[in-house]
């Protein structure tokens, strides 16, 4: 049955299907990786009994690159735990602070928003969240802010290059945008919404930053490595990995395939244990990401996104408009984002934005607008981008009372930061919009 609007009981099954699971997720009912999985098994369920999904297309729906990326740079993190390499480079960065807790939220968040420029954020998190624990457990401060920060700044620094962010090679392949071009133009909007983030991280977090660290950190970092043979090893298959990351796009390399070569590699010279090896992975969190991606797989073939995407091409034909419509795709790629995984949206609106520049439509500032929505978007929940959900699984595991993220707690500071960044990159769009478009 379908609607003047062209929504349809499909989509409208769907929908309610993803928000009582997100229901469930968000109040803590149960675990959320068992409210995903229960979430995909009714998704699968509806969407066969109606017609618009499958089990085969919920399979297909699970993005195996990022699954096996998480599993291959787990492997090699958990390698690198029991060498002493973490807590050497956490020793480090405590000196480096000067006992200063805003210093050192700083000095994190300007870390990872850099090696996210060049890495996937998701494999920088990776490395980052443990290493935050690490030191906020040497400096005795709660990591929570610590590792809101590093997820929400990885996820904008990401945005501003070609390899940063999945979506953002995704746009580029599409819209033909090469690595310098890419980051020339998003580059200065993505800095002023960084900058602006980092002030309002550290006023939104002034409980956690206002006590000074009172410990002394007379320690000598070199003797905090245990296994320096293993260390070595670890080190050198993480640099083969790093490096392949760099020039993957321009081989035809999945990130999946260059993690599986960088864990290939530390496998065989380390030769682990694999009981302790595989035991230590986080794989509810892979687990979380299985049930989610199944169902946003059923959202999006209800046909929902792509009504969505359809309303925002009708608007940018519209004459003099364009300005208009890349700043409604931007907040809602970025609203769509901090509550579906934000690939599928942007799967969706590629062949969208293709079509309007058939049509005659100057599209190069709508592919801007789709990486800034997309990549700050994700800000807004704690299930809006993986690197969110490494750090909330990380908050978990230390075990350290009072940095459990909680999915409320996440949305009290992360929505009003998501927000404030779109306004941010809102404002530098629209004034350097004729550099852009």
């Amino acid at each position: 049955m379908e609607s003047e609007a062209g929504f349809t009981t499909a989509m409208g099954a769907a929908l309610v299907t993803m928000v009582l699971a997100y229901i469930v997720i968000f109040t803590e009912m149960i675990h959320r990786s068992s409210a995903a999985l229960a979430g995909a098994v009714v998704m699968i369920g509806v969407g066969t009994w109606m017609g618009f999904y499958s089990q085969a297309a919920a399979v297909m729906a699970i993005d195996a690159n990022t699954m096996f990326l998480l599993i291959s740079m787990m492997m090699i993190v958990v390698m690198l735990r029991p060498t002493g390499g973490f807590e050497y480079l956490a020793i480090r960065i405590a000196k480096a602070s000067g006992r200063d807790p805003k210093r050192l939220l700083v000095f994190l968040c300007i870390a990872v928003s850099v090696i996210s420029m060049f890495l996937d954020n998701v494999t920088t998190v990776l490395i980052f969240a443990p290493l935050t624990v690490l030191i906020t457990r040497m400096l005795n401060i709660n990591p929570l802010p610590y590792l809101m920060a590093e997820a929400m700044l990885s996820n904008i620094g990401g945005a501003s290059t070609l390899v940063g962010d999945p979506p953002n090679i995704m746009i580029g392949s599409a819209a033909g945008i090469d690595f310098l071009s890419f980051m020339v133009h998003m580059a200065p909007v993505i800095a002023v919404v960084w900058v602006c983030t980092v002030v309002l991280v550290l006023y939104m977090f002034r409980e956690y930053l206002s006590v000074p660290i009172d410990v002394d950190l007379d320690l000598d970092e070199s003797k905090a490595i245990k296994d320096p043979k293993g260390l070595k090893k670890t080190l050198f298959a993480l640099s083969v990995t790093i490096v392949l990351f760099f020039v993957h796009h321009h081989f035809h390399l999945f990130p999946a395939y260059v993690a599986f070569i960088g864990a290939a590699i530390a496998l065989v010279l380390v030769q682990p244990d694999p009981e302790p090896l595989y035991g230590e992975m986080e794989w509810s969190v892979l687990a979380f990401f299985a049930g989610l991606f199944v169902i946003v797989g059923g959202v999006e073939s209800s046909g929902l996104l792509d009504l969505v995407g359809a309303q925002l091409a009708d608007f940018a034909k519209q004459e003099g408009q364009l300005l208009l419509a890349c700043i409604l795709l931007m907040w809602v790629a970025a609203i769509l984002s901090a509550i579906v995984d934000n690939i599928p949206f942007t799967v969706t609106m590629i062949p969208i934005v293709q079509g309007l520049e058939a049509q005659g439509v100057p599209v190069l500032a709508l592919w801007w607008a789709l990486a800034i929505g997309v990549g700050v978007g994700g800000n807004g929940s704690h299930i809006g981008a993986t690197a969110n959900v490494i750090c909330v699984s990380e908050s978990e595991r230390c075990g350290i009372p009072g940095a459990r993220i909680t999915p409320m707690l996440w949305l009290r500071k992360g929505f009003p930061i998501m927000i404030f960044s779109l306004v941010m990159a809102t404002i530098a769009f629209s004034v350097g919009f004729d550099y852009l478009r």
